[in-house]
């Protein structure tokens, strides 16, 4: 197989040739790239295997995954080809490198977090958690796809107070269907637009690093 898309790769620097890694896979937000996304994670890189997906569209200088008709409002072909890339993508990199497959990782802004949420709905427990950072569910996921259980999915949505892309409203909403479906739901609201602050960065990073059985960071 040809990976559909172009990704950068962080190997733990120190690596044990015999040792599967946990591994998180990001997805970044509308006109970015995936290089964008590893400076939240580079306090982990030693613990995980970091793997940025760029999306396969241009979109200015930078890129995405999807069009949309309108904001909210995606294309809905192009959304279900890049929700079907992007799990055949996963199990292509998995079988590829020295990924432990039951600690898979998603964490995706904005746009990524649409589709992190969405993969999660649609793998179960094929992914071991996600971090979702300003985003939300389309409708037609929720009623139209053909979803998995979640209940063994550990689930972090982040939204900002004063988010003016999503307003803040959507994150309650977001966080509410997943409160029915994942028992292992966190939910933080930060005094922030629509990006990721310094606290809710070292919140989520101790967060993966607790659910994947690592030491956490200290403050």
């Amino acid at each position: 197989m040809n990976p559909t898309y172009y990704y950068d790769i962080h190997l733990p620097a120190n690596m044990d040739s015999d040792k599967k890694y946990p591994v998180i896979f990001t997805l970044h937000g509308k006109g970015s790239n995936e290089k964008n996304m590893f400076n939240l994670l580079a306090p982990v890189a030693d613990d995980f295997i970091i793997i940025g997906i760029r999306g396969n569209l241009r979109l200015g200088s930078g890129y995405q995954y999807y069009d949309l008709k309108s904001l909210g409002n995606p294309i809905r072909e192009m959304f279900d080809e890049a929700a079907k890339q992007l799990e055949a993508f996963i199990h292509y990199v998995t079988e590829k490198y020295p990924i432990d497959p039951g600690k898979r990782y998603l964490l995706g802004f904005s746009q990524g977090a649409i589709l992190s949420m969405t993969l999660a709905l649609t793998m179960g427990d094929k992914l071991k958690g996600i971090v979702s950072l300003n985003g939300y569910v389309p409708d037609f996921v929720k009623s139209e796809y053909p979803l998995r259980s979640v209940k063994n999915v550990s689930v972090f949505i982040s939204h900002g107070e004063y988010d003016s892309v999503f307003p803040v409203r959507i994150g309650h909403e977001t966080a509410a269907y997943f409160k029915e479906l994942a028992p292992r739901l966190t939910f933080n609201l930060y005094p922030t637009d629509h990006g990721v602050s310094e606290e809710n960065q070292f919140d989520f990073l101790n967060w993966l690093k607790k659910d994947a059985g690592l030491t956490t960071i200290k403050e």
